[in-house]
């Protein structure tokens, strides 16, 4: 009860209850609760002295580093130093050196509170590893100083001219100078060159995609000119219509480029195929390629739009962070799609890293997401590199779009040519320098090599044509191919690895075999600012100019709502069933056979003429009586159509060796 003179006291018999009996009542409550009844006793120590490298080096990295290390600090603690490591974090020290018992790492490891246990993902600590934890504090936590848990430095980034070894005999070319000690250190024995008609088949498929025909394989067969591969090369590369109809395909899997599908029907999804076949076909320079579509203008813009989704999408794939995803695995050989949703636990990168990059495209402060749970943090604008150039986050979005391409073609910025030249080598060898392409922190098999072509190409002013020629006329390149190694072996070169056809090459190819060809590009290509001497031949359509069909697509087109770096060269079970009973395939060579029974060949010329513009070479007498037997004595279109499955099922055919 309470008067106008404030609260009344409580009786002497209920304050002697308050001050004496309840605090020894809710102690008993507290000690018997199952939290503190089920605490366990912490593991003894040791009784060994423990060995920095080999005992707690493993557990740090195997528990502690995907949180508290590489430049992460999850709760403020971080184990990249000693120094840090005992300082802890947001809780106060993490470690006592020689009170193992009152360090709070042990107490988080030993799950003394079953609510606050460390690692919180993956498994816990056995009660041995904990125990060599707690001698290891004990004992004065030593430490090697040679080890750190802290982010590497930033590998294949910085330009770096390596000096070409000597010339010796006829290894006169860069790339064979740099190949030779690293050949012979490895005992490979020296590579044996292609056949001409090998070499020819080769270069005509990677550089404009297409077969040779009889009449050109015959040239150049006959040429006895002692530097007439290298004339080859140069004479295809300089033919910019066809060169450009091929490497379309590439460019459009890396730049999610496409004629039809997702996102084009409502306008969220641009084309930038008239620009790209236009740069492609006048070599527009590497740099201003990359800042075009990096800092585009409306012809370009397609790129960095991307997709925008229908209906509510994961925060990891907005227009902005669809930028900063590609822009970084294209150009810089980095993957942010894991950092784009949370910490990466593959690599280094930090959801600030994917987010700082994204914001860079966005009209306001961008508000980041981890696991699409809002953090309530906005996210400063700024490129994955600072040391390559910076971005000021308050500038408009067309000054930040300048300055990203700035610091991406700075000429400090040696992961822009690495990256192009890496992808270029595996293109044509079957293997990167640096695997997996898309990873360009790992190192170099040969790292004087993929540093000479960068900085090759650097100097001749990012001219991808002349990279391209300098790989194609290697004796490297025209080395005999092999079959590509086993993965799990440690890879060594010896030799271009025999390479799968795309399946537009395998589309024109099918194209040139039987005289079929597209006669449009089916209305999805516009040309309209594509140059008058550029323009594709009519009658010829290329598969790479237009949509895919249920061939192309079993043979691995992609959709290209992804980035695609490189495909997927193993067969599938849909690949087959295409092949074999593919509608598409079977009306090509349908057609194809009808025309070629109304040309009334003989056996023998219609047999050879297909060999030749199929594989290159005349068939053996005994491929020639198989043949013969199938056609009879006047080749009729079902025939025809029987030999002309049979050689495109060859291996021989679909292969590129």
């Amino acid at each position: 009860m309470i008067d106008g003179g404030g609260a009344i006291p409580y009786p002497p018999a209920v304050q002697t209850l308050t001050r004496n009996i309840l605090p020894a009542v809710w102690l008993l409550v507290w000690w018997c609760s199952p939290a503190v009844a089920q605490a366990p006793a912490l593991p003894p120590p040791a009784e060994r002295q423990v060995d920095f490298a080999r005992d707690i080096k493993p557990i740090l990295q195997t528990s502690c580093v995907r949180c508290h290390a590489r430049g992460r600090a999850r709760g403020g603690f971080s184990i990249e130093t000693r120094e840090r490591m005992l300082q802890g974090g947001d809780n106060g020290p993490a470690a006592v050196p020689g009170q193992s018992a009152a360090s709070e790492l042990i107490a988080l490891v030993a799950a003394v509170d079953p609510e606050a246990v460390m690692p919180q993902k993956g498994s816990r600590l056995t009660r041995e590893q904990v125990g060599l934890l707690r001698a290891w504090i004990d004992q004065g936590a030593p430490w090697d100083p040679s080890v750190t848990f802290a982010k590497a430095p930033s590998r294949n980034l910085t330009p770096r001219r390596p000096d070409l070894p000597p010339a010796i005999s006829a290894r006169r070319h860069p790339i064979d100078r740099l190949l030779a000690p690293y050949l012979a250190a490895r005992r490979v024995a020296p590579l044996r060159p292609a056949t001409d008609r090998q070499f020819a088949r080769r270069v005509y498929l990677d550089t404009i995609g297409l077969l040779p025909t009889a009449g050109e394989l015959q040239a150049f067969v006959a040429d006895r000119r002692p530097d007439k591969r290298d004339r080859l090369v140069q004479h295809l590369l300089a033919d910019d219509r066809r060169y450009a109809e091929h490497w379309l395909s590439f460019w459009n899997d890396l730049l999610r480029n496409d004629y039809r599908g997702t996102g084009y029907i409502d306008g969220g999804r641009t084309q930038i195929s008239a620009w790209l076949y236009a740069a492609l076909a006048n070599n527009l320079s590497y740099d201003r390629f990359v800042g075009a579509l990096v800092n585009p203008a409306p012809t370009t813009a397609g790129f960095t739009k991307g997709i925008v989704w229908r209906g509510v999408v994961n925060a990891s794939q907005t227009p902005q962070m669809q930028a900063a995803q590609n822009i970084s695995q294209v150009f810089m050989g980095v993957n942010l799609k894991c950092a784009s949703c949370h910490d990466s636990f593959i690599n280094d990168w930090q959801l600030t890293d994917a987010y700082g990059l994204a914001s860079v495209y966005a009209d306001g402060p961008l508000e980041m997401f981890e696991c699409d749970r809002p953090t309530g943090k906005n996210a400063q604008a700024r490129f994955l590199y600072p040391e390559l150039g910076t971005i000021d986050a308050k500038a408009p979005r067309t000054v930040r779009l300048e300055q990203l391409a700035e610091a991406l073609l700075s000429p400090q910025n040696g992961r822009l040519p690495r990256t192009i030249v890496n992808r270029l080598w595996a293109r044509f060898m079957g293997r990167g320098l640096v695997e997996p392409i898309d990873d360009m922190e790992r190192p170099a098999w040969h790292p004087d090599l993929l540093d000479w072509l960068a900085e090759d190409l650097v100097a001749s002013g990012y001219d991808l044509r002349k990279t391209i020629g300098r790989i194609l006329t290697s004796r490297a390149y025209q080395a005999v191919a092999v079959d590509e190694p086993d993965p799990g072996e440690a890879y060594v070169f010896t030799g271009p690895a025999v390479r799968r056809m795309s399946a537009e090459q395998l589309s024109d190819a099918v194209g040139m075999l039987t005289g079929d060809w597209a006669d449009k590009a089916a209305g999805e290509f516009d040309f309209t600012l594509v140059p008058v001497h550029a323009a594709p031949r009519t009658g010829e359509i290329r598969a790479s100019l237009r949509p895919s069909d249920p061939l192309m697509t079993a043979l691995g087109r992609p959709n290209r709502e992804q980035v695609v770096t490189r495909r997927v060269e193993a067969a599938t079970t849909l690949q087959g069933l295409e092949l074999i009973n593919g509608a598409t395939l079977t009306e090509r060579l349908a057609r194809g056979a009808t025309r070629a029974a109304a040309l009334r060949e003989t056996p023998r010329a219609l047999i050879d003429r297909l060999y030749v513009q199929a594989l290159g070479r005349v068939p053996t007498d005994a491929e020639r009586t198989v043949c013969a037997d199938l056609l009879g004595p006047a080749p009729a279109a079902e025939g025809i159509e029987d030999l002309l499955w049979a050689i495109v099922m060859l291996p021989e055919f679909q292969l590129i060796a």
